[in-house]
C-alpha cells in the first residue's frame, strides 16, 4: 500500500525513482522560511516598527507551499529558482544588519539553502530519467 506523500506527483516521468528523502526536507525547510520571513518582519526585527510590508516577501514562499507538498516537480523546480533571491537577501543581510536581524538573515540564508538542496535532491533522479527517455527516443 503507498501513502499520498510517498507517491511522486502524477507529471513525472517513469521510470525515474525519487530520493524520498528530500522531500520531507524541503517541504520542512519551506515552511520554516515562511514562518521565519513572517516573525522576522512583523514581530522579531523589523526594519521600522510597524512596518509590515516586508512580511509580503513570504507571499511568493506560501504560493509554492501547496505544490511542494504534493511534490510536484514542476513547483520543486521553479521555487528552488526562487528560494535563491532568499538566500541572496539573508546573505546581503546578515553581513550588513547587527544583533537580532543578523542572526535571523543567517538562519534565512541556512533555510534557503537546505530548501534548495532538498529540492534538487528530490529532483535530479526525474530529471536525469527525462534526459536518458530522451536519448533513447533520439536513437
Amino acid at each position: 500500500m503507498t501513502r499520498p506523500m510517498d507517491a511522486p506527483a502524477a507529471s513525472t516521468p517513469s521510470g525515474a525513482r525519487p530520493n524520498a528523502v528530500f522531500a520531507p526536507g524541503a517541504l520542512a525547510s519551506l515552511v520554516a522560511l515562511i514562518v521565519l520571513a513572517l516573525l522576522w518582519e512583523l514581530w522579531l526585527a523589523p526594519l521600522r516598527p510597524g512596518a509590515w510590508a516586508l512580511a509580503l516577501k513570504a507571499l511568493p514562499l506560501a504560493c509554492a507551499l501547496p505544490g511542494v507538498a504534493r511534490r510536484n516537480l514542476y513547483t520543486l523546480q521553479w521555487a528552488s529558482m526562487l528560494v535563491l533571491l532568499y538566500l541572496a537577501e539573508g546573505v546581503v543581510r546578515g553581513m550588513t544588519d547587527a544583533g537580532l536581524s543578523a542572526s535571523l538573515a543567517w538562519l534565512e540564508a541556512l533555510l534557503a539553502l537546505a530548501f534548495f538542496v532538498c529540492a534538487l535532491g528530490y529532483v535530479a533522479p526525474f530529471k536525469r530519467t527525462a534526459r536518458m527517455n530522451a536519448r533513447a527516443k533520439k536513437s
